[in-house]
């Protein structure tokens, strides 16, 4: 199984489990280390998550990817909150941090780059259904559409 198809399974299996606790998975990340996969599940909530939360979900988690046998080879599970530098995955991630300092890669370049960090001005989602962020960098408006973005994430004040 491929990483991102991996991520999508987990995501299947897992999001249910943490809704029910009242909790957001903002992201899936699986990576390939020397000898075992890292499993690392972001979760958020309202007033932000404790060390119990990630303890509690972690259990969950752990028992839902036994049952499931996912992934199929040895892993460690590592649950986080997804802090200053939150991932942004989802539709309303983009709708709700419009107006925030985001970095943005990109599968190919746009206007010659594939890292751009600047203000994430707006999301829209067109009537096709077409989607595209809008970042002003260095006063200049950059379209870029959604299937484009390889990664993003809010970027900290402490990362300037």
């Amino acid at each position: 199984m491929i990483r991102k198809e991996m991520e999508e399974r987990i995501w299947t299996i897992t999001e249910p489990a943490i809704v029910g606790e009242e909790m957001e998975l903002v992201c899936v990340e699986c990576l390939r280390m020397k000898s075992r996969w890292l499993v690392r599940l972001y979760i958020d909530k309202e007033g932000g998550v404790t060390i119990d939360d990630c303890a509690l979900i972690s259990e969950e988690v752990g028992d839902l990817l036994a049952v499931h046998d996912v992934p199929h080879e040895a892993y460690t599970l590592e649950i986080s909150s997804p802090g200053l530098d939150r991932p942004l995955v989802k539709d309303r991630d983009f709708l709700r941090f419009q107006g925030s300092k985001v970095a943005v890669q990109t599968e190919h370049k746009i206007d010659g780059a594939r890292n751009f960090k600047g203000i994430l001005q707006e999301y829209r989602i067109g009537e096709d259904g077409g989607k595209t962020l809008v970042i002003e960098r260095e006063g200049k408006l950059i379209a870029i559409p959604r299937e484009a973005v390889a990664r993003a994430r809010l970027e900290s004040v402490w990362n300037d």
